[in-house]
């Protein structure tokens, strides 16, 4: 009990209205608020080691961007760079940071956010207190949906929408286990965080709002007597809430949007909720742990660019100029798909000239018998659950959008398929395969 301590600090971060909403491939404008974004840190100290884990109701935030944020905690905190991971719940009704050096108000925002999760690290630190750490697994059915799907005519469509005739089968199978750690403080609010893998893209419109993540804290903090929760998002990048075939009264409470994808600010909160029961499931009876040495690192990868073919830059050009000029009814194509084409040809004109190789990290922090694996993206449910099998560990929570934000990393089979997210993917095929290998290399380093 007295060898581990652990703290807890959270601040608000709600931006300016006005500023952009980021997720989508329309313009949407901040133009209200359904509820708070927050910063929550948890501080770790056991054998003298420190480190802090953050996460902010936001999309993502570019590895650039994260990087110099990174930097700024470490000043305010003595801490190195190794043990500071800086993750996003990848709401998708959050304001847009990536344009933070050309556009006013997101600079602004960045500014007032950099300050907010220096505050945080450094108050989380502050609050450290004698902690016994435990460790269960709960479920959390019926509300994440594989999103890739095989039609009659051979293709391979994400969200195809609802009852659509075509569908022959879902391409994967969804990872629906919640990882619970608690911790128990001495004189002081306990500390439970949850980390379950969705896509928080339920809410949409121009209001800001943390999704279902925010409900899953409200809605712990809620049931549980003195305990304050953190969410972190699991490897989420082709799973979301959209059920194709839905029953009952499945879709009460939601609208059919622009992309085909039926949405409601109450169905996030029905998430919220299901996913607060998989806590519940485990929280009271967690295996708890006695010896919980603190480890950290991260790992450097260089990742090949999924650069186009020249004979197919004509038709990118032609279908980016039109979306970039609010033309979209000239580009024969609706829904996801529309979405899907705009995405590819938006890649291809990124990455005409290159670059060849991306480099990015991933990081890695062990507490005992559980870990922690931080990818700079938006990971396939393949990854999480090759990663969770890492020997070694009792507990390996994969979390999307940490210490940066550069796009999908699909599986082999996504980029033999096709689908939005391989065809969108700023990396060549092989990427999840090398993140898994390099994952699970850094994760037994740690042991």
């Amino acid at each position: 009990m007295k060898e581990l301590k652990a703290g807890f600090a959270r601040a608000n971060v709600n931006p300016m209205m006005g500023i952009d909403v980021s997720g989508y491939f329309v313009e949407r404008k901040a133009d209200g608020i359904l509820d708070d974004l927050e910063a929550n840190a948890i501080a770790l100290e056991s054998q003298g080691n420190r480190a802090v884990m953050i996460v902010l109701d936001n999309l993502g935030i570019k590895q650039e961007l994260a990087g110099r944020i990174c930097e700024d905690v470490c000043a305010a905190t003595g801490l190195p760079a190794e043990a500071i991971f800086l993750s996003q719940t990848h709401t998708h009704t959050g304001p847009d940071t990536k344009n933070a050096d050309t556009d006013a108000l997101q600079k602004e925002y960045v500014t007032f956010l950099t300050r907010r999760v220096c505050d945080v690290a450094v108050a989380a630190l502050a609050d450290l207190k004698p902690a016994r750490m435990g460790y269960g697994v709960g479920d959390a059915p019926n509300v994440a949906f594989v999103r890739r799907f095989r039609m009659k005519d051979g293709s391979i469509r994400t969200n195809p929408g609802v009852d659509h005739p075509d569908i022959v089968e879902p391409i994967g199978d969804v990872d629906e286990r919640v990882n619970v750690i608690r911790f128990d403080r001495e004189n002081a609010e306990g500390i439970v965080l949850v980390n379950f893998g969705n896509h928080p893209d339920v809410v949409g419109g121009c209001k800001i709002s943390a999704d279902w993540p925010g409900f899953v804290r409200r809605t712990v903090e809620k049931t549980l007597d003195g305990v304050k929760c953190l969410f972190f998002n699991g490897a989420q990048g082709d799973v979301n809430h959209v059920n194709v075939h839905p029953r009952g009264g499945y879709l009460n409470d939601m609208f059919m949007d622009f992309d085909d994808v039926a949405r409601g600010y109450a169905h996030s909160r029905y998430i919220g909720r299901v996913v607060t029961a998989g806590v519940l499931q485990a929280f009271d009876k967690v295996q708890y742990v006695e010896d919980t040495p603190l480890r950290f690192a991260r790992r450097p990868i260089r990742v090949p660019s999924n650069m186009p073919n020249p004979e197919d830059m004509p038709e990118a050009h032609r279908i980016h100029e039109l979306h970039t000029a609010g033309r979209d009814d000239e580009i024969p194509f609706a829904g996801m798909m529309l979405t899907t084409v705009v995405a590819e040809a938006a890649r291809m004109v990124r990455l005409e000239h290159g670059p060849a190789y991306f480099d990015m990290e991933l990081s890695g922090l062990a507490l005992g018998p559980v870990a922690f694996f931080g990818i700079p993206g938006e990971p396939f449910t393949g990854i999480g659950r090759a990663v969770k099998e890492t020997e070694g560990y009792e507990m390996i929570c994969p979390m999307c959008c940490t210490n940066g934000y550069e796009g999908y990393f699909p599986m082999q089979e996504a980029y033999d398929e096709g689908g939005y997210e391989s065809r969108s993917s700023g990396f060549r095929a092989g990427v999840a395969e090398l993140i898994i290998a390099e994952g699970k290399s850094l994760l037994r380093e740690l042991i």
